[in-house]
């Protein structure tokens, strides 16, 4: 059994289905079909494969209007206006493979890093300093000079800091596709969620994408969510790289994907990343025919949302200020901010004064401080909760909660009480301003009053110092 979870055929991923939808998307793509898979959408339960395709291929402005209210709307009914936020720590750019996307490729010759776990520490505590609580921890692959144990060790030196009040309290970890044992091992380490890019679904834009490295076995790569899930990791973070293949087609293919976890293991992704191919060291964009416009990828996000209405979707700096501000307004629940890519990137420099190449050029530069100020001047409760991973709400059982409508009533006080934390230890005269106003807002629209006054009683209590209150 142990062997079959190991070597499996990521036979889920049918792309004939996906064709075949996809041309049956266009035929029914009349206003009548697509305004009643828009109205089926709003009540959260999600869309077919085939609904999905119709939607894809709606060009009617009006129509794609309302696929944008339509995700806004689910997005407000499961999560409310909270957006969580988390930095990315990058501490290897060492890898064996040759995406041919990737700043980070075999190909690209640069003298490679690896941090140490003091380096560790100070970009940690760097991170910390702007107000962060939590990261994703991202590593190149190369068993050699970035083995699991490497992996572990840095957790749990991310894990060991703690400063004016503050610490990691929770980490979410994107490295290569593993083995049932070394995802055992990642989940004693007391990760939040195991994150994965699919890159592209379709075999053979893969194996171009990939020529070289352990990367280039597809099959192994996409059933890498079953191995974690088996080993007992519960929450798992899809995406693609918008900008290899159609992006239609990308997104039936997480479509299945999701629907395949949902059936094996009772629980799809708890998060789905929309990542678009950005410049790089060596990369040329006008190689890659199927870049997404604005446009396109603005209706993607929308589309997404109504189809996994459950599911937190992430946009990071890749995409720029502005238009990642339109994409809150479309289903997104989790942003990065003020992020470095590049192994180091918070503490700037290497010993030998020389800073890394980064995996990609980031387009969203403002601080931390910045976009919290914008996502409260947009209406948008900023949070760093971490409470559902500390009390054991992952997997079917946040979802269980989340199809109920129950985990709005936990997450809204949390969020206020992690904002609260954020204003009164990191943010600027302007932001603590903004944000206490954004808080007495927020407080009124918690229904149950007794929740309502135990939350207005732990603000007081963190403004007399006390720190990581949740329930």
């Amino acid at each position: 059994m142990h062997q079959q979870i190991e070597r499996q055929s990521a036979s889920f991923i049918d792309e004939a289905a996906i064709f075949t939808a996809l041309e049956e998307g266009k035929r029914r793509a009349s206003r009548a079909e697509a305004e009643a898979i828009i109205k089926k959408a709003v009540l959260a339960d999600g869309l077919t494969l085939e609904e999905v395709a119709v939607l894809l291929n709606v060009a009617d402005p009006e129509l794609v209007e309302q696929i944008y209210k339509a995700a806004k709307q689910i997005k407000l009914s499961i999560y409310g206006n909270r957006l969580v936020l988390f930095a990315p720590l990058y501490v290897s750019d060492y890898c064996i493979n040759s995406c041919v996307y990737c700043g980070y490729g075999a190909g690209h010759k640069f003298k490679r890093r690896r941090l140490t776990m003091e380096e560790i520490r100070k970009e940690t505590t760097a991170i910390l300093d702007m107000g962060h609580k939590r990261i994703a921890m991202e590593a190149g692959e190369d068993p050699e000079n970035c083995p699991i144990d490497y992996i572990l060790d840095a957790i749990q030196a991310v894990y060991s800091v703690d400063i004016k009040n503050a610490n990691i309290r929770r980490i979410n970890v994107n490295i290569a596709a593993t083995t049932v044992e070394n995802y055992k091992k990642l989940k004693d380490a007391e990760i939040g969620t195991y994150i994965l890019f699919q890159e592209t679904f379709h075999r053979d834009t893969y194996a171009r994408m990939h020529p070289r490295g352990p990367k280039h076995d597809y099959d192994y790569h996409t059933t890498s969510f079953d191995r974690a899930m088996a080993a007992g990791i519960d929450d798992v973070g899809a995406g693609v790289l918008f900008g290899l293949y159609d992006h239609k087609f990308e997104v039936l293919g997480l479509l299945q994907q999701a629907l395949h976890l949902e059936a094996e293991f009772g629980c799809g992704p708890h998060t789905i990343s929309v990542p678009r191919i950005r410049p790089a060291g060596g990369i040329n964009l006008a190689s890659f025919p199927h870049l997404v416009s604005d446009d396109e990828f603005k209706k993607l996000v929308a589309i997404i949302r109504m189809a996994v209405p459950y599911t937190g979707m992430i946009i990071t700096t890749r995409e720029e200020a502005g238009f990642r501000n339109q994409c809150l307004e479309l289903g997104i629940s989790q942003l990065s901010g003020g992020s470095c890519t590049g192994v180091g990137g918070y503490c700037e420099e290497n010993e030998a004064g020389v800073k890394q190449p980064t995996q990609f050029v980031v387009n969203d530069e403002r601080p931390l401080d910045q976009v919290m100020f914008d996502i409260a001047e947009a209406g948008h409760l900023p949070s760093f909760c971490t409470a559902c991973y500390r009390n054991g709400r992952t997997g079917d059982r946040f979802m269980a909660m989340a199809k109920i409508g129950e985990i709005q009533n936990l997450c809204q006080p949390n969020a206020i009480l992690t904002f609260k934390e954020y204003l009164v230890d990191f943010a600027s005269p302007e932001t603590k301003a903004l944000g206490e106003k954004i808080i007495r807002e927020h407080l009124k629209q918690i229904p149950n009053p007794k929740l309502r006054r135990k939350t207005q009683e732990r603000l007081a209590q963190i403004e007399a110092g006390k720190r990581d209150l949740y329930y």
